[in-house]
């Protein structure tokens, strides 16, 4: 994990976990008939977040989230309000439609490129870049197949993406409500009232950068990309929604999304006339090895016996009261998160309550707790997920410097109350409409 945060020398993460799962197979304590059990519960999660990945590559290969960019830059009409809000929204919806890292990979740069057209100081963007990677890492709660660790969690506990979206959808929506409230009344003094006098300083055409349309724009030629994008924006859609059948039907659900990469690839080929080959470079192949070695290190530990200790430890409580255990392990996780990374810390949540013999619906109401706080809770810190890692670096790119202080000032007191309202939610839903 000091590896995976220090990133000494620019190292991947997926280098960092390599060697630490080696160290573990030489230790002993995971099995070669072990990693066959890795294989089946990391091999479907990673297919589909890598699948999702190129789908989001290829939409921005096109000019998708330039196109979006204008789009959010005319719907807030010159108001640095309706700006923060409409940022938030981009961000919850590209989660919803890709994944967390996708989203962070994708809507940072969008938000750059935005708060740069419109002249903002460093101190200026700080509002709508922080709020929108809050927001963007935490819209992985509402569904399963937004996370990549939220997909291994979910084939551990036996829980499909229908029945995950059907007791948490409602919970983790308002409590990304909640959050996005909060940080709008943290912030609501610093937001500029007026960005700029609409519409006639800022020209959307410069946003078109659709390339085989690379003729002078035009009202003709914006039509066109505008059909263009909305017609993946609704292939996106179809496919998550068929992500979601195919859950319900016991089918693939790493197979539908691979497919549906592929179709998109394929689409982009015949009609734009750009070469896949290119979508084999920019894919992200590392994570399927970075999520294999992390859940050997996390299985070792789990034959060792920190599953044991942690059941011996939580167990009491978790029988005792459905409420309290919500929270306790909620709490648990998020702590556990912010020191070692959600990855670890979800894997090593779920081993453990499958060793507690709970009933079916204690069990999926934990783990969805455990949801909770490896998704938001480990937002308080920048090394509690990979995406805020990733947003940091981004910006040090673009030559933004925001220091751990100026971060924890902001997460220190939106991060924890959220927590405990989603949980709080969570709870009231399920017991009222699954007991």
């Amino acid at each position: 994990m000091i590896l995976i945060f220090w990133r000494p020398k620019g190292i991947n993460e997926a280098t960092s976990a390599t060697i630490g799962a080696i160290l573990i197979l030489f230790s002993g304590s995971v099995s070669l008939a072990d990693l066959g059990d890795i294989s089946m519960k990391v091999t479907g999660a990673a297919l589909t977040i890598i699948a999702t990945m190129v789908m989001a590559l290829t939409m921005e290969s096109i000019g998708f989230f330039h196109w979006a960019a204008a789009k959010l830059l005319k719907a807030a009409k010159g108001s640095g309000i309706r700006l923060f809000w409409f940022c938030n929204l981009l961000c919850f919806l590209m989660t919803l439609f890709l994944n967390n890292d996708g989203s962070i990979l994708i809507t940072t740069p969008v938000l750059l490129l935005i708060l740069k057209h419109l002249g903002m100081s460093n101190r200026q963007k700080f509002p709508y870049l922080i709020s929108g990677a809050l927001i963007a890492t935490a819209s992985s709660t509402p569904i399963g197949v937004s996370n990549i660790v939220n997909l291994i969690a979910l084939k551990i506990i036996g829980m499909d993406l229908y029945m995950h979206t059907i007791m948490m959808f409602i919970p983790g929506t308002l409590g990304l409500l909640f959050l996005a409230t909060l940080l709008f009344l943290i912030f609501y003094k610093q937001l500029p009232k007026k960005v700029y006098h609409f519409p006639r300083d800022i020209d959307f055409t410069q946003f078109s950068t659709l390339h085989p349309l690379k003729s002078e724009p035009n009202k003709e030629v914006y039509k066109r990309q505008t059909r263009l994008m909305v017609s993946v924006l609704m292939f996106v859609l179809l496919v998550r929604i068929l992500l979601f059948l195919a859950s319900y039907l016991g089918i693939s659900v790493s197979l539908v999304a691979v497919t549906s990469s592929i179709v998109l690839l394929i689409w982009r080929w015949l009609y734009l006339k750009l070469n896949p080959i290119d979508m084999l470079k920019k894919t992200p192949w590392y994570i399927f090895i970075f999520a294999f070695n992390m859940y050997i290190i996390v299985y070792g530990l789990h034959n060792i016996g920190l599953t044991n200790l942690l059941v011996t430890v939580v167990e009491p409580v978790v029988k005792d009261s459905l409420f309290n255990a919500s929270i306790i392990m909620g709490t648990i996780l998020s702590i556990i998160s912010n020191i070692f990374n959600n990855h670890p810390a979800l894997m090593i949540g779920t081993l453990t309550l499958t060793e507690m013999g709970l009933d079916p619906i204690t069990l999926k109401t934990i783990y969805l707790a455990n949801i909770v706080g490896s998704d938001i809770g480990s937002l308080l810190f920048p090394t509690g997920t990979l995406a805020t890692l990733i947003w940091f670096h981004i910006l040090q790119q673009n030559k933004i410097k925001i220091t751990w202080g100026k971060y924890l000032k902001v997460t220190i007191i939106a991060i924890p109350a959220t927590v405990l309202f989603t949980l709080t939610i969570l709870y009231l839903w399920i017991e009222l409409f699954f007991y």
